[in-house]
């Protein structure tokens, strides 16, 4: 197991200089928690939905692509939807042929814009560990280069450059609420702020996998459903994220597909943001009271996904 030590703040900093060119430094949207019946609290919204492709996926799959050198087969790629998506996006931007992997279970606008980038889709299985399988044998069989959703030291150093902007436009969180799939994001931001804010992971109840992890102390398979499964339902998280996510997420906030629902939403009726499922899952745990912040506190919810094609949530 790789320790925590090896994705620093300092490597961080060295690979948003280097994916700068490639991505957007996303926006950031400061709201009294009053406006959604959370009175007291102070809300900063890091709206990363906004991102190219449509998700945070972009820093991981430019820093794979601009750290590692791809063979002539290209890169390939096993994803539920969004890092497939980037994956492609970053192929498609440096030149690299790319194939991607994605369960039945994938959104179709995901599916949708892999293709408009002109990567080579391939649909097998129902979950994403299936079509991580079917990547891994494709990948033996083809010399491509892997570039994993979650577990991967390159993934987790793209992802937390999230960390460092949003540290940035606002510095004086006391919390951040952050959605949990594999763990790269989360893993990669955590590594960031380092203990500095209270890290809060989000997990569906229907895939609570770094929740199964922390009671188990080690990476364990859990359920993999649920209305957000096409981006929040690995199976399990991954290894190179548990022990920064053992040292540094003060705990996991499990909400129902309800809540989630409800808070797609609410982003939409109060604030006009259409997330999807994943997306809204941090926020989630706000209103359903899974998370409930002290009076004054100054709360971090990155939205952290956008591909959905429902934009009216009433």
């Amino acid at each position: 197991m790789i320790e925590d030590n090896c994705i620093t703040r300092q490597r961080i900093t060295t690979v948003e200089r280097l994916i700068r060119p490639y991505i957007r430094r996303t926006p950031v949207i400061e709201v009294d928690g009053g406006d959604f019946g959370l009175g007291g609290i102070h809300l900063t919204f890091k709206l990363e939905l906004l991102q190219h492709t449509g998700s945070f996926k972009p820093r991981g799959a430019f820093t794979n692509l601009l750290l590692r050198e791809a063979p002539a087969a290209g890169v390939v790629a096993a994803s539920g939807g969004n890092h497939g998506v980037a994956v492609a996006y970053a192929g498609m931007k440096l030149a690299k042929r790319a194939t991607i992997f994605l369960p039945s279970v994938a959104a179709k606008t995901k599916m949708d814009r892999i293709r408009s980038y002109g990567a080579e889709l391939v649909i097998t299985g129902d979950r994403y560990a299936d079509a991580l399988a079917a990547c891994q044998k494709w990948t033996a069989e083809s010399g491509a280069m892997p570039v994993h959703a979650f577990d991967q030291e390159e993934t987790l150093l793209g992802q937390g450059t999230v960390g460092l902007e949003f540290d940035a436009q606002d510095p004086k969180l006391d919390t951040l609420l952050v959605a949990v799939g594999g763990g790269g994001l989360i893993g990669g931001m955590a590594a960031w702020y380092g203990g500095r804010v209270q890290i809060i992971g989000v997990e569906p109840e229907a895939a609570p996998t770094l929740a199964r992890a922390l009671e188990a102390g080690k990476p364990v398979d859990a359920e993999a459903g649920g209305i957000a499964a096409d981006s929040l339902a690995p199976k399990r998280v991954g290894e190179l994220m548990f022990p920064i996510a053992q040292k540094y997420v003060t705990r996991v906030a499990l909400v129902t597909d309800e809540a989630i629902a409800e808070a797609q939403k609410t982003l939409w009726s109060i604030l006009r943001i259409a997330s999807e499922p994943g997306g809204a899952a941090a926020f989630a745990a706000l209103l359903s009271r899974r998370y409930e912040p002290k009076p004054g506190e100054r709360v971090g919810v990155l939205l952290c996904g956008g591909n959905t094609t429902a934009v009216n949530f009433n």
